[in-house]
């Protein structure tokens, strides 16, 4: 059957990818419920991925028996759950919370250690089938990714909507797990659109009624909205994001800065953000290698702010962000001490590199020499989700905007036309040897500074 992209009334079925020329709500050929239309459902090219209960999808994959019980993916010496399927979450478990507490709730589930390993073989093979589809594949974890799907249809003979069916279901026939996907015009609505109809789900934002959609959602919809806030928010009177469409640009942008402006163009579907590819690289990070050995805070500190303020550009100029801060150390008879510690939320920002890394130092100011020293993060994300304001810690903005002022003047004038008070006149003293710039040094990817 040839179609018409300008007939909103063309549609297709899910199960069997027949196309239906008039909106019904059963498929003409196979009977099944599970009938696409939209109105837009041939212009959208960005789409979201997202694995349905991936652990404990691929756990009941590989033992049939827990296929009608409830699973809870966690334990181990944290003690929370890391995931839950369907019937677990219909009890009330969720993601982080304690196990006793998900146990309380759902005493019935079997909870079964995580196997990284195993989800990892599984989220490459979707990967790889992602990467059949568009070169244009950018993923965000393990079990999701954004797509764009402009110009794909003369090589598979489909538009991105019925492309993205036929992939759902061949993951289904092929791996035996189940997905969901979000198809909009913009990253954004396309995330959002995936977890509308949870699990094997297929939802569609047109940009048309984009606004409208939005007007009913809480605040929480929006990234970079979580719990801290959207408390602040609520206290400000703001709990949907109808309310932020009806605000100001500038008002919004005078009451939370450079969030602010994200919440007025999110709240209207405005996101020029691109689906772009990257290595997936598990690390940012800097390291020094010293001259001499040096064991006094002043030292280590000024180059702990040098390399943090590294790892900070090389994450700004890639649009990224990680949630844990990792701290390297090397003694003078090459053992190596590693420290981490994962943040609240993802940062981007020197300032909390630094301070965090500076941190996990003190704690290793024992009277040891080190000849090495080392600050980067990973767990890597979108800087969208990155640097919310901080509640707690109320200068943190302030310090946000100074970072990001002192930027603009090293962009014009050079990387040491401003310097901080732990950097300036204190690097002489520890001189690097060897200064190494890296991004997920697993693979070798480094370059020298």
């Amino acid at each position: 059957m040839r179609i018409s992209k300008q007939d909103p009334n063309t549609g297709f079925c899910r199960d069997c990818l027949t196309y239906q020329e008039v909106p019904e709500h059963r498929c003409v050929h196979c009977g099944s419920p599970r009938v696409l239309h939209h109105r837009e459902l041939y212009d959208l090219t960005v789409a979201h991925i997202d694995c349905d209960a991936f652990y404990a999808t691929v756990e009941k994959r590989d033992n049939p028996e827990l296929a009608d019980k409830p699973v809870i993916i966690g334990g181990g010496r944290r003690g929370v759950v890391s995931t839950a399927c369907y019937l677990a979450r219909i009890h009330g478990v969720r993601s982080a919370m304690p196990m006793f507490k998900a146990l309380k709730a759902c005493p019935q589930a079997v909870v079964i250690k995580p196997d990284m390993e195993k989800y990892s073989r599984v989220g490459r093979q979707v990967r790889e089938m992602m990467q059949e589809l568009t070169p244009l594949v950018q993923p965000i974890s393990i079990d999701e990714a954004f797509l764009e799907l402009a110009g794909t249809e003369a090589l598979h003979r489909n538009p991105p909507a019925r492309t993205l069916a036929a992939f759902a279901k061949r993951v289904e026939e092929e791996i035996g797990i189940t997905v969901s996907v979000g198809l909009s015009y913009c990253k954004f609505l396309a995330k959002v659109a995936s977890d509308l109809e949870k699990p094997r789900g297929f939802s569609v934002i047109g940009e048309a009624e984009a606004v409208d959609f939005l007007k009913s959602m809480p605040v929480t919809t929006i990234w970079g909205v979580g719990k801290a806030f959207a408390a602040t928010l609520e206290r400000d009177g703001i709990t949907m994001i109808g309310q932020l469409q009806e605000m100001e640009e500038s008002d919004l942008m005078r009451r939370y800065g450079v969030i602010g402006q994200r919440l007025y163009r999110l709240s209207r579907g405005q996101d020029a953000r691109q689906v772009h590819t990257r290595d997936s690289a598990k690390s940012v990070s800097a390291e020094t290698t010293f001259n001499s050995d040096h064991a006094d805070r002043d030292t280590l500190a000024a180059v702990l702010r040098s390399l943090s303020e590294k790892v900070a550009r090389r994450l700004k100029k890639n649009d990224i962000a990680g949630h844990t801060v990792v701290l390297k150390l090397k003694t003078t008879d090459f053992k190596i001490r590693t420290r981490n510690r994962r943040l609240e939320d993802p940062t981007c920002l020197a300032d909390r590199i630094f301070h965090t890394g500076l941190s996990l130092l003190e704690r290793e100011l024992d009277g040891t020499k080190y000849r090495l020293l080392g600050i980067g993060v990973s767990d890597l994300t979108n800087a969208d989700l990155a640097d919310p304001p901080d509640l707690v810690d109320t200068d943190a903005a302030k310090r946000a905007v100074a970072e990001r002022a002192i930027d603009k003047v090293r962009d014009r004038f050079g990387r040491h036309a401003v310097e901080t008070g732990y950097t300036f006149g204190k690097n002489e003293r520890a001189r690097p040897q060897r200064d190494m710039d890296a991004v997920d040094p697993e693979k070798g990817d480094s370059e020298a500074g």
